[in-house]
């Protein structure tokens, strides 16, 4: 699917659609003031003002057809993929990661102290489910800094809809949110220190796979880091289609072989966890039940079929 070949645009300033993506793209990639594009295109600054909200709106419009569940078949080969990653046929049940990700923003006029995180920068959330090649299944963007990643799960769609994963399948979390089974079968890795060698190796394959999702942050950072290595200076009301806008970028870059390799994370700080909500599930015996599978021998010994037993 091409960018240009799948928006729909309809301008009033005559401009053809290949320079509207164009000025939308350069604006994006620079983190560039609309006067710095209008001196570069020769475009009044209005205009450029116009075909960023236009160009993004028409991205926006087909955001849940690069952005979506897989089904059927796909559904089975990211399984593998994830059993791939993990190192562990066992994780063939999972089929997507999740984490949240700050994008930083200038101070907002209004509640400023509510975007205002624990990593002590302004923010707004992003939180994304990935497939095993980074992928973007969901993206659920807009909450402030300040709310911790198992609060902004609890109101997004995905957990109140209980959209993903199917029966049967789990997606992977790390430490900061709750080990569920229900609504929604989240599968977190055992808290530290662990009180056997079956959970340090269910930890140790659990962190192989879930890191996949840190990575596709580290190539959306990558690709846009006008953006997102420093404060976005747009209205925080525009910030959550920005960032939703770069997210169909990057899963049509991936689907046109356009791969970037991510650079380093900064460390992963999963944060105090929240209260538990009783109207959820807890899923310790599902992943008591992974990791057993991930200690199960693969192969069978041929010495133990040499002898009859009673």
């Amino acid at each position: 699917m091409s960018l240009i070949g799948a928006l729909r645009l309809e301008s009033d300033h005559g401009w053809e659609t290949d320079i509207e993506v164009l000025v939308f793209l350069y604006w994006l990639a620079h983190a560039a003031s609309y006067r710095v594009v209008s001196q570069t295109f020769d475009i009044p600054k209005s205009s450029v003002h116009d075909i960023v909200h236009r160009v993004s709106q028409a991205i926006m419009g087909i955001l849940r057809r690069v952005i979506c569940f897989p089904t059927g078949d796909d559904l089975e080969a990211v399984g593998a993929g994830f059993a791939q990653l993990a190192g562990s046929p066992a994780f063939s049940r999972a089929v997507g990661a999740i984490d949240g990700c700050h994008i930083r923003i200038k101070p907002p006029t209004i509640n400023s102290h509510c975007y205002y995180n624990r990593k002590l920068f302004h923010s707004i959330q992003l939180q994304a489910i990935t497939d095993h090649r980074g992928k973007f299944l969901d993206v659920f963007v807009g909450y402030p800094g300040s709310v911790h990643d198992a609060r902004v799960l609890r109101n997004s769609p995905v957990y109140t809809g209980s959209l993903y994963p199917p029966p049967g399948k789990c997606i992977l979390g790390d430490g900061g949110y709750p080990c569920l089974s229900a609504p929604i079968c989240l599968i977190t890795p055992y808290r530290e220190p662990v009180q056997n060698p079956v959970q340090a190796r269910f930890n140790n394959k659990h962190s192989r796979a879930r890191n996949i999702v840190e990575r596709a942050f580290g190539m959306l950072k990558t690709r846009w880091r006008s953006i997102f290595f420093k404060a976005l200076e747009v209205s925080p009301a525009f910030v959550p289609e920005v960032v939703a806008c770069c997210a169909v970028l990057h899963n049509l870059a991936l689907l046109n072989g356009d791969i970037v390799e991510a650079e380093d994370e900064e460390d992963h700080d999963d944060g105090p966890p929240e209260p538990p909500n009783p109207q959820a599930r807890v899923g310790d015996d599902v992943r008591d039940n992974l990791a057993a599978a991930v200690s199960a021998p693969n192969i069978c010994v041929p010495a133990l079929h040499e002898h009859d037993y009673l």
